[in-house]
């Protein structure tokens, strides 16, 4: 299919929408950022961001669903070539980390969202867990993993990581807490899941 110029346009324009509202939820919250604020960011007037999305919740939505097809997709592939679980554990931590302030405010203002929001970050962390899982239950079977609850297994590593981030200023004042600690929580929670020889 032929798209036209102003087709292009158009979604060269709700992309950067999209982009910016990313950036300005990040850096205002969830909660406070307006989309007065958004179209000034973007360069675009008020009235170009309700012609993309005609509220501010439909906006959020496409935003975090943007954000968690990054991280899905990613964690999809390693799945699919058979990637063990340090693999797909770094990766899911790279995701976020492209991200890292906006996931941040998810984790702490989840509970604030609009129905549609957290339903949009709700489906997005089964998505995750999805992945995550089908990588655990692989390696509980090859006997390299404990045998672990798959559901306790998923929420031990994300309370582990949520932790870190939203007590951010306590652990990594100033800088990126996932620059500094990636590799760290990687293997402790490792070292938690794998069989040791003699076990």
């Amino acid at each position: 299919m032929i798209t036209s110029q102003r087709q292009k346009k158009k979604l060269e324009t709700r992309k950067i929408i999209i982009d910016t509202a990313l950036d300005q939820f990040a850096k205002d919250g969830l909660i406070n950022t307006r989309t007065s604020d958004i179209a000034a960011s973007a360069n675009v007037s008020h009235g170009t961001v309700f012609a993309h999305f005609p509220t501010r919740e439909l906006l959020l939505n496409e935003v975090i669903k943007e954000f968690g097809m990054g991280i899905t997709n990613r964690l999809h592939e390693l799945v699919d070539s058979n990637s063990g679980m340090k693999e797909v554990l770094e990766a899911h931590l790279k995701g976020i980390s492209e991200n890292e302030i906006f996931f941040t405010r998810l984790v702490s203002e989840g509970q604030l969202l609009h129905e549609s929001a957290r339903n949009s970050w709700i489906m997005i962390q089964s998505a995750i867990s999805f992945h995550i899982i089908q990588v655990a239950e692989r390696e509980i079977k090859a006997g390299n993993i404990r045998d672990i609850d798959a559901n306790m297994l998923f929420n031990t590593w994300v309370g582990l990581i949520h932790y870190y981030l939203v007590n951010g200023d306590l652990f990594s004042p100033g800088e990126s807490v996932l620059k500094r600690y990636s590799k760290q929580l990687v293997e402790h929670y490792m070292k938690l899941i794998t069989i040791r020889k003699g076990e």
